[in-house]
């Protein structure tokens, strides 16, 4: 057996932008449907797979997190439904009194009947938006964020480190709050019930100071190593990468017109988005080649990496064929049972193919 084989074999991160591009496939399949069956295996599928995958690491421990946040969600969105447009519908529920509005907010109405259309509305919405949000979570569980700012191409450094940040501050904020509370315990107070009242301002100073001082560190850090410093570029070097990138914009948006409208001219759909795509990445590419960076041990992208992506990208399209082939599984109507194929859940469960990922180091089924 030759060492690269082994090599491949041996427990180990995978690439961050695998694990967002499986991410993202599940997300977008999330979003094709209103099914509350489907929403919750997808969440089953992340949850497996995150329980299985992720590592020791700070970030990786606050998934629990998210799944807060999507059932935060799915009350809201009940509530706001039944709340404002609990009328939408004809099978009425509860008859609760509406509170009469003026007439400069009309077409909205505060409370009223509460219907059963309105209800599983709020509750089919809230779960979509929901399951997106535990995706992203999953991928920001699974993904190493120095690993992924690491790997952001040349041209998208500064938006990728924008965006890895951005994502980070969840697990930052977890972080802050367990060590807060950790040093809190050890020295406790006198006060016992009263104590329960104000350990929310105990807790908000001490975090909030936290994230200052990890913000000043970022940037120093940042700062120290010539962050934000880029080549030196003619003024037709600059021109060209912008009239590149602007018209790769404009071919974009053209091109998922033409997709989105079916009475559009054909030419104006898949060759004017495959058009705006190539002038886009000829934009980057010129564009990165103003930046200078260095990348010690570049993370590897093996077998596992293509696998986990293409999990992804199976489970999004297998769900915009079961869009076209059974819509009415993907989107149940308000009045009925919604109803689940053979085919939608081996969809939603063709996500597990993810776990054919090496498990990373530190847990279980790896070295330690």
């Amino acid at each position: 057996m030759s060492g690269r084989a082994t090599v491949a074999r041996l427990p180990r991160e995978l690439h961050p932008l695998a694990w967002w591009g499986w991410a993202v496939g599940l997300a977008g399949a999330a979003s094709t449907t209103s099914n509350p069956y489907l929403q919750l295996l997808l969440v089953a599928v992340a949850c497996i797979v995150v329980l299985a995958r992720r590592t020791d690491h700070p970030w990786a421990r606050v998934f629990h997190l998210y799944l807060a946040v999507g059932a935060l969600i799915v009350v809201l969105r009940v509530l706001f439904r039944l709340l404002v447009g609990g009328a939408y519908g004809t099978r009425v529920l509860v008859d609760l009194p509406e509170i009469p509005l003026p007439d400069a907010v009309l077409g909205i109405q505060l409370l009223g009947p509460v219907t059963q259309e309105a209800l599983l509305g709020g509750l089919y919405d809230g779960l979509r938006l929901a399951t997106i949000v535990i995706c992203v979570g999953a991928a920001n569980a699974l993904a190493n964020p120095k690993r992924l700012m690491a790997s952001m191409p040349a041209a998208l450094y500064e938006v990728g480190t924008a965006l890895v940040v951005a994502v980070n501050v969840m697990p930052q904020l977890a972080q802050s709050v367990r060590r807060v509370r950790a040093a809190q315990r050890l020295r406790p107070s006198p006060g016992g019930r009263a104590r329960r009242w104000t350990s929310i301002r105990r807790v908000l100073v001490p975090v909030l100071e936290d994230a200052l001082d990890r913000s000043l560190a970022l940037a120093a850090g940042m700062d120290t190593r010539g962050y934000g410093r880029s080549g030196e570029a003619t003024r037709a070097q600059r021109l060209r990468t912008g009239a590149l990138m602007l018209g790769g914009m404009v071919g974009i948006g053209v091109g998922v017109y033409g997709v989105l409208d079916l009475t559009a001219p054909r030419w104006l759909a898949l060759p004017m988005l495959a058009l705006g795509v190539a002038l886009a990445v000829a934009g980057m590419v010129a564009s990165g080649r103003r930046v200078g960076r260095t990348r010690y041990r570049p993370a590897p992208w093996r077998w596992p990496e293509v696998v986990v992506v293409g999990t992804g990208i199976a489970v999004l399209a297998a769900f915009l064929v079961l869009r076209g082939s059974e819509p009415l599984v993907l989107e149940p109507d308000l009045l009925a049972a919604p109803v689940v194929s053979v085919a939608a859940l081996a969809a939603a469960l063709l996500g597990l193919v993810a776990l054919l990922a090496p498990p990373p180091p530190g847990t279980d089924g790896g070295a330690r």
